[in-house]
């Protein structure tokens, strides 16, 4: 067996933006998930995870439409990219797929984009080759959405898929989903600067099937309709006024602000900027996603106040929200000290001891071996 791996993501900036055609800026993280993957001539596809032993599924390709209620949730992940491989056309004789994932589930770090992008790159090497990276990632997307029933936008697929390593991927999603390009690599080297990107895992899992997530896109896609916009992305701070509903307003808002924040934190990276100018937007983006977007928690915002105060020069959370991680910009040398910083105020604030790692920009989804 060959063995194909996909990471997991961090934004640096851009969170519930993809799903309003809007930007986003995200980095893969050496973190990956890993598809032990060979193809068969029996017509069953076999799925096992380490981190489910003794949960194994076993079913007939011609089966996986009909089958996807009876399916355990974590194994319609990977079940969903061989369906909808299947269902756009291509040949799938058989399939044995062996999962080890590394990327922590529920933390906000695309889990389970890096499962579904790991399964959809061994399948096009084993059965589709002729599948270009865009479209690698709408089937991921798909899968996602449709299979698993995770209302997921287009961001976390394609940085597993598309993001190298040294960079952070500037994605436009409009322009990328239509076949127009879309994308840049930009360069992001901390260490250059003296700097490190702490991930602090909460502890708290968070879980985009359970309604709150699905709400929040439903109620941009209802404030965009009241301005008349085909998304979020076409209007402008000033449509604000327009939006009768106060709640519908807030999400707006945030989505507006957010893409104007991608937008020059790209610009200020892509023209050499000390990344520690990008701190304050990281900072607001948080208090967006916290006061406007309503998406944050107790243990997120202490995590970035106690970073903050530690000396941190921007912190934010990460992902859907409702629980999962944060991100602080750091110097090197002040990381311990905020590392302890938090670790003490989530001891003093009764929550359980975080996981705090360092990360950097890794490569995208890629056969290991």
């Amino acid at each position: 067996m060959r063995t194909w791996v996909a990471p997991g993501r961090v934004n640096i900036i851009g969170e519930h933006t993809d799903y309003n055609d809007g930007f986003v800026l995200p980095i893969a993280l050496p973190l990956v998930t890993r598809c032990a993957a060979e193809a068969t001539a029996d017509g069953l596809v076999r799925v096992e995870s380490r981190q489910r032993p003794g949960e194994s599924v076993r079913i007939g390709i011609d089966e996986l439409g009909d089958a996807r209620k009876r399916l355990p949730v974590w194994a319609r992940y990977p079940l969903g990219v061989v369906a909808e491989f299947v269902r756009r056309g291509h040949t799938v004789p058989g399939l044995v797929l062996e999962l080890d994932g590394a990327v922590p589930i529920g933390a906000g770090l695309s889990s389970s984009a890096a499962l579904s992008c790991s399964v959809a790159v061994a399948l096009r090497e084993l059965c589709a080759p002729t599948v270009a990276d865009r479209e690698l990632v709408d089937i991921a997307r798909a899968a996602e959405n449709d299979y698993a029933g995770a209302p997921t936008g287009v961001l976390d697929q394609s940085a597993a898929v598309l993001c190298t390593a040294g960079h952070a991927l500037f994605l436009d999603v409009r322009r990328f989903t239509s076949g127009n390009g879309g994308y840049e690599q930009i360069p992001f080297d901390l260490a250059a600067f003296g700097l490190e990107l702490l991930v602090v895992d909460t502890g708290q899992p968070h879980e985009l099937v359970d309604g709150g997530y699905a709400r929040r896109r439903a109620q941009c896609a209802a404030a965009a309709a009241e301005l008349g916009v085909p998304a979020l992305r076409d209007a402008e701070a000033a449509d604000l006024t327009r939006i009768v509903d106060p709640v519908a307003r807030r999400r707006a808002r945030h989505v507006i602000t957010e893409n104007a924040r991608v937008v020059a934190v790209a610009e200020k990276l892509r023209q050499g900027a000390d990344p520690r100018e990008i701190g304050p937007a990281l900072s607001a983006g948080h208090a967006s996603l916290r006061d406007d977007f309503e998406v944050s928690t107790d243990a997120l915002d202490t995590a970035v106040t106690a970073a903050l105060e530690a000396g941190a020069h921007g912190g934010r959370m990460v992902g859907g929200g409702f629980g999962g991680s944060v991100i602080a910009l750091v110097d090197r040398e002040r990381a311990e000290a905020v590392i302890a910083a938090v670790g003490d105020r989530f001891a003093r604030s009764g929550f359980p001891v975080p996981r705090t790692f360092v990360v950097v920009p890794a490569d995208g989804a890629r056969r290991e071996s």
